[in-house]
């Protein structure tokens, strides 16, 4: 094996491992915010994030460094592309790739962007090279006027939500005892309770003496008004339902004193 080959040999292995870590990390963060998105806090998401980011470092420093030279000197060419399913590649790339077709090979082996959006990049950079300093500076600072303000904007709703969430004891209540107990007077005893009876209304409907209270609207027997004498008064009379046997004295002994 020559020099050149061991070079390749070795950056290949370099890369794989840092492209294996760096999948796992990225599968690690997914999973975190498909099971973990109502706990998960932003200290632990930015750990996260930055493992990633590292490893991306990693990799960027690897192929730039003078071991990555012989990759620019070679070219990556596809030795079989059949439309059919492929068994072998789809376990090789996870269940990514299923097929290596003609139609997939400029988009995997693709070194440049698109037409499309390289003709649009060259032309963004064409317009920024025509701006003179002033306004640049001028566009520069009013960026930055804008991304202060929407960032001031998010730390005060995020300090409210701070604010609101460590205010936040338990269950948010959802009832009030005060009106429940209010609700129960009403219903079981009438309780600030007020009955408008229009003029004219008699017990039997419209027509009726005036004053009176309609038969649906009475209070029951056992709420009816007593009079001072200790009868009952117009409103209801009280039920008679026991009945009384009590005999004098004189009657149940007849030779008394």
């Amino acid at each position: 094996m020559s020099r050149e080959e061991k070079q390749l040999e070795a950056l290949l292995d370099a890369v794989l491992n840092r492209l294996n870590d760096l999948k796992l990390s990225i599968g690690a963060m997914i999973q975190k915010i498909e099971t973990e998105y109502e706990t998960i806090n932003w200290p632990t998401f930015l750990d996260n994030f930055a493992l990633i980011s590292s490893h991306l470092t990693g990799l960027s420093k690897i192929i730039a460094t003078e071991m990555g030279a012989p990759l620019r000197n070679l070219t990556v060419l596809p030795l079989l592309l059949s439309p059919e399913r492929d068994e072998a590649l789809w376990q090789l790339t996870e269940g990514r790739i299923p097929v290596f077709s003609h139609d997939m090979v400029p988009d995997y082996l693709r070194t440049k962007p698109e037409p499309t959006a390289e003709q649009k990049m060259m032309a963004h950079e064409q317009k920024a090279n025509n701006l003179t300093p002033e306004t640049a500076a001028k566009q520069v600072a009013q960026y930055q006027k804008i991304v202060s303000h929407v960032f001031d904007m998010v730390s005060k709703a995020r300090e409210e939500w701070e604010s609101d969430s460590s205010a936040r004891s338990g269950v948010q209540q959802t009832s009030s005892m005060a009106d429940t107990h209010a609700l129960v007077a009403a219903v079981g005893m009438g309780k600030n309770l007020k009955v408008n009876i229009p003029p004219g209304v008699g017990p039997n409907g419209p027509g009726g003496p005036p004053g009176m209270v309609p038969h649906a609207i009475r209070p029951p027997a056992a709420m009816a008004a007593v009079s001072p004498s200790g009868g009952v008064g117009q409103m209801g009379k009280a039920p008679s339902a026991i009945k009384t046997n009590i005999k004098s004295a004189n009657q149940i002994h007849p030779y008394g004193r």
